[in-house]
């Protein structure tokens, strides 16, 4: 049986270091921008992304001024949806950078990264107050054990 998550879980499961997919609205007759990103979170706390503010994605967001994002953990069959307001939007710095390709790779591959990368240094973060969750939990369908 399917199964919504518990609030702690929920928090864990969007803090995980699984990539996102991003969704905003877009412009009318067009499907809304739908994308894979980075994303940190700290449970009880906002989600933060970053991206070039020359983007399609960076536009579309300020334009909105909210976005929805999902992460799905392949290995439990659960996944977490949040939407909610921007909080915030400011240069990145490069502790934000490091903090972000930190939660993905491991400390030397991070460093190599954000070397290779120079102009990701452009960067804006953008804050989101999680307003509203979706979940839902396989893992007793797919494991046949009884919810």
């Amino acid at each position: 049986m399917v199964s919504k998550i518990p609030p702690a879980e929920r928090e864990a499961l969007l803090a995980s270091p699984l990539i996102g997919v991003l969704s905003v609205a877009a412009e009318p007759g067009r499907a809304p921008l739908t994308t894979p990103i980075w994303h940190r979170y700290t449970p009880g706390g906002e989600v933060t992304v970053e991206t070039s503010p020359n983007t399609r994605k960076f536009k579309l967001i300020e334009a909105a001024g909210r976005f929805a994002l999902c992460v799905q953990d392949r290995a439990t069959i659960r996944y977490v949806t949040v939407e909610g307001p921007v909080t915030g939007m400011h240069p990145i710095t490069e502790e934000e950078r490091l903090a972000m390709a930190r939660n993905y790779l491991p400390e030397e591959a991070a460093i190599a990264y954000l070397k290779a990368t120079p102009r990701q240094s452009a960067n804006i973060v953008i804050t989101m107050r999680p307003e509203r969750w979706n979940t839902a939990d396989y893992s007793d369908v797919v494991s046949g054990e009884p919810s």
